[in-house]
């Protein structure tokens, strides 16, 4: 049996890797970034915890309507709340849809069902993150 060695230098595989450790600690600092964003504009008494914890892991101003919060249209729905949904989104998604690839790469070894596979999964990452895209810019 032989085994594939990776060649030294930059190539997907090693960008992909990186891509992965970098998206995990920005999605860590995003989801922090929008929880101090919920304390600050006050939801940390005037939201329940499930409207804060729905704010810190996807900032959409559709999710805090039911709290006591005024003017949730002008504080909550910005250029920047907006930016933050599309980075976590885009962050997430790719950040799975490669975990996915990786778990393809370890346990599927007919190279023309690999290469369908990841066909398919480079459609379903695009669409996805098409779609999500969509969702955040027409929710408000």
């Amino acid at each position: 049996m032989r085994t594939r060695v990776a060649k030294p230098g930059m190539n997907f595989e090693y960008l992909m890797w990186l891509f992965t450790r970098l998206s995990g600690v920005a999605l860590i600092l995003l989801a922090i970034s929008g929880l101090v964003g919920a304390f600050i504009m006050g939801g940390r008494t005037q939201a329940d915890l499930p409207a804060i914890l729905r704010w810190t892991f996807f900032p959409n101003p559709n999710h805090v309507l039911t709290s006591e919060i005024p003017e949730i249209d002008q504080v909550w729905a910005n250029l920047f709340w907006t930016t933050m949904q599309v980075l976590m989104i885009v962050f997430a998604g790719t950040h799975a849809w490669n975990g996915l690839r990786m778990i393809l790469e370890d346990y599927v070894h007919s190279k023309k069902l690999r290469f369908g596979l990841r066909a398919l999964i480079f459609i379903l990452w695009v669409v996805s993150l098409a779609v999500a895209i969509t969702l955040i810019l027409t929710s408000y």
